[in-house]
């Protein structure tokens, strides 16, 4: 009898030991498991919140409205001196001053004008050249240098007069661009850094007015819609006290205000990076 039950309990001790072994494997097992998913949650819940990514993406959902690749640039300022603007008298209302280049020599510099750059990169390269698609013929101003450099802004300065209140257009023509092919109308130009800008871009197909204060660019109004490369259009701005109205085509795109530069400057013409851009019949009309 007593060898009968020492068997019996040995064996009913190892059937006990196995069920806790295997109750304790499984109660680690579900421990682990919800710590797992605890900590899945949190992260799931962390990455939504901050990236916006949906569990199970794997790159963040579009957004509704992008930005344009130039909409905003608060690039660095030109490293050396800006060249202090030699003065031009302000323009009484009514005087006009016409720019065709058709007097101009070809391959030079146009006269009464001198070219600068806001920002980084190269100096600008501006040339008359002869272009038989100019709207007045035989002659355009085209600036030619093909500098990548994204914060680059070729500048052809008027250096006849100032102007306050004024009407101002010109037609323009991209040429090409790899980053870049853009055209506009600066005016109330103080130095190369600081002025306002009115530009079209044929690779954004949209229009901006901007302010550039010490060498940075602040877009304070815009219109998006197709900018035809390759073809002549008409920019112009009519500026009176703080309020700009700018045309495209004879359109009107923008209506704005801003206080930035309430005084006279001079008038010019611009590109940026590397767009080429021919130019014809530059017109100013102080009011």
């Amino acid at each position: 009898m007593k060898t009968l039950v020492i068997p019996v309990l040995q064996q009913r001790e190892r059937w006990i030991g196995g069920k806790v072994a295997v109750g304790l494997l499984a109660a680690v097992l579900v421990a682990v498991g919800g710590l797992a998913c605890s900590n899945t949650d949190r992260d799931e819940k962390k990455v939504g919140t901050s990236t916006g990514v949906v569990a199970g993406q794997t790159t963040p959902p579009p957004k509704s409205e992008e930005k344009d690749a130039d909409e905003d640039e608060e690039g660095a300022p030109n490293s050396r001196a800006t060249r202090a603007e030699k003065p031009a008298p302000q323009q009484a209302s009514g005087k006009q001053l016409i720019y065709n280049f058709d007097t101009d020599s070809v391959g030079q510099l146009p006269a009464k004008f001198h070219s600068a750059r806001t920002g980084q990169g190269s100096e600008s390269t501006w040339t008359v050249m002869a272009d038989p698609t100019a709207p007045s013929k035989p002659n355009v101003v085209s600036q030619s240098s093909t500098d990548k450099t994204d914060y680059r802004f070729p500048l052809l300065i008027a250096d006849e007069g100032s102007f306050r209140d004024l009407n101002l257009s010109v037609k323009f023509k991209t040429v090409s661009g790899s980053v870049d092919q853009a055209g506009g109308l600066v005016f109330r130009l103080k130095d190369p850094n600081n002025y306002y800008i009115v530009r079209a871009n044929a690779l954004e197909d949209n229009y901006r007015l901007y302010h550039v204060v010490d060498g940075r660019r602040r877009q304070f109004a815009g219109a998006n819609f197709k900018v035809t490369a390759g073809v002549w259009h008409e920019l112009r701005v009519e500026a009176l006290g703080n309020k700009f109205s700018c045309y495209y085509d004879g359109a009107k795109k923008i209506d704005a205000t801003d206080d930035t530069f309430k005084d006279a400057g001079k008038v010019g013409l611009w590109t940026k990076a590397d767009s080429v851009t021919s130019f014809d019949d530059l017109q100013v009309t102080a009011k």
